[in-house]
């Protein structure tokens, strides 16, 4: 799937993300399970689409739902056919044999894994409320109003899919897991993830995770070098740009894409030079606050104060930075921070997040970010 416009697993249009062109690197895992339901073989019945952001899980999970749901699906091995009755259902989002927890993870709007995981309570720069990932809850009264859906037989096939199944209370877990244990015909769990870690053990053990997270690093390269040349100078994005973007995005391609068309990304030397500027006295906490208001947002400049703070503290660990384009080492080294002022600046910028979800003034959070940056 290839959208450019900041969203990482999903198109524009809020329907196309059933329909969106395969991913290069979940190819193989495609056909392995489109060639068994072909081959009138059945699908276990609780998969697990878990791993980080951005390596397009949602975009695997909405895609199969389609197919798996399409009339067509003989004759169109590749991808739902888009127009027969099941397909239309979609694009209409009122499909009868799907059903997904939360029903704010239903595809009716083009997010993302990384935008989903980001997003938070407060207003964006439009004024619309968006819906805090931390706020995400799946309790037990979500799955038991599943019951009935799961068991009532003789419908054909029905898909439930649970996003942020990590979010499940113990309790709605604990329901969950009478589903597991005794399948219906006809009746497929998809589970979705971003830290499968928090799933418990008895849920995991009850699923099977489908193999996404493995992307070898050509095909990684190749991908972001495509996807950023329609819109970035392609001169200006050469290989050892490409792959710091991969390395920072922890390999996943399309969080690669995301980070180098966030707005903070090309502003770290910016970062740098005004953390010099703070700590060596010539500019103040006051005057850095007013400037920096007018460049990014204050999530987004927390974002990049998180990244810089992360490679300053791998440096000073005496590992090599992973921002090479940027003057990090030098500055490094004639000076380096205290643990404890690299500890105050991470607490700083904890705090401020905690802050921004009891809608504390943007203002007054980067007055003192900018405070304890020049103490860094």
């Amino acid at each position: 799937m290839n959208n450019l416009t900041g969203n990482m697993d999903a198109l524009d249009n809020t329907d196309r993300i059933y329909f969106a062109p395969l991913l290069p690197w979940q190819k193989v895992l495609w056909l392995q399970l489109t060639e068994r339901v072909l081959k009138q073989q059945s699908l276990p019945h609780a998969l697990l689409a878990a791993g980080m952001q951005g390596m397009g899980k949602r975009a695997f999970v909405w895609r199969l739902v389609a197919w798996l749901l399409c009339r067509e699906r003989g004759t169109h091995p590749l991808g739902a056919c888009e127009v027969c009755e099941s397909c239309q259902w979609l694009k209409s989002g009122t499909h009868p044999s799907l059903q997904v927890l939360p029903l704010v993870s239903m595809p009716t709007s083009a997010e993302s894994d990384a935008l989903q995981e980001k997003s938070s309570s407060t207003k964006d720069k439009k004024g619309a409320k968006t819906t805090s990932n931390s706020a995400l809850k799946i309790k037990v009264d979500d799955i038991r109003a599943l019951q009935p859906f799961i068991y009532q037989g003789g419908q054909g096939m029905r898909i439930c899919v649970l996003d942020h199944a990590e979010k499940m209370t113990v309790a709605a877990a604990n329901a969950l897991l009478k589903t597991l244990e005794e399948p219906q015909a006809q009746v497929h769990l998809l589970l979705i993830s971003d830290t499968p870690a928090q799933l418990l053990p008895t849920i995991k053990s009850r699923v099977q995770q489908l193999a996404l997270q493995t992307i070898e690093p050509t095909v990684a390269v190749d991908y972001v070098t495509q996807a950023l040349g329609h819109t970035i100078n392609r001169e200006a994005v050469g290989t050892a740009a490409i792959e710091q973007l991969i390395q920072l995005a922890n390999g996943a391609p399309l969080a690669a894409i995301a980070l180098a068309q966030a707005p903070w990304y090309s502003k770290r030397s910016l970062w740098l030079t005004t953390w010099q500027a703070l700590r060596s006295g010539k500019r103040s906490g006051v005057a850095a606050s007013d400037y920096w208001q007018g460049q990014l947002n204050i999530k987004e400049f927390i974002q990049l104060s998180e990244l810089m703070l992360l490679d300053i503290r791998r440096v000073c660990l005496g590992l090599s930075e992973l921002q090479t384009d940027v003057n990090l080492s030098t500055i490094l080294a004639t000076y380096h921070p205290t643990d404890s002022g690299l500890e105050a600046f991470a607490n700083s910028v904890q705090q401020t997040k905690i802050a921004l979800q009891q809608n504390v003034q943007e203002k007054f959070a980067y007055d003192k970010l900018m405070q304890e940056l020049a103490s860094l």
